[in-house]
């Protein structure tokens, strides 16, 4: 590899590492804000109820070949792109398990609900408290 392409490839990772941190920030906030939905039958209640509150819409999948779970993420999708709802596909079940599961340690795992889909709420105070 070439000094260019080396430079270049380590900004990349260095962004995607600044994209999975900020969204890990944004998780962890909004869960403690109480503006983080979780679970696929959760979301779509919450999606066909107040479509409006939602912002954000994060499917997260490890590469599996589940067909039903591919099917709900199609669903999913197709609402909230109608909606206008930001959506982003992420990989690592395992981490966002870790980085939830550490905010409320009390909580057993049927607590945090299926990690698959998260919506996240807006709620003003959210925002100004970060800044």
């Amino acid at each position: 590899m070439i000094p260019e392409e080396s430079f270049a490839a380590s900004v990349i990772e260095n962004r995607v590492q600044s994209v999975g941190l900020a969204l890990e920030e944004l998780l962890v906030t909004a869960q403690k804000q109480d503006c983080l939905t979780v679970g696929l039958y959760e979301s779509a209640k919450l999606l066909n109820t107040d479509p409006d509150s939602v912002v954000l819409c994060v499917l997260a999948a490890d590469g599996e070949d589940d067909v039903a779970l591919q099917i709900h993420f199609t669903l999913l999708q197709s609402f909230c792109c109608d909606s206008g709802i930001t959506i982003l596909r992420v990989l690592g079940v395992q981490r966002l398990q870790q980085v939830l599961g550490a905010v409320d340690a009390n909580r057993n795992q049927e607590e945090h609900g299926d990690l698959h889909c998260m919506l996240v709420t807006w709620v003003p105070e959210l925002v100004l408290q970060e800044r």
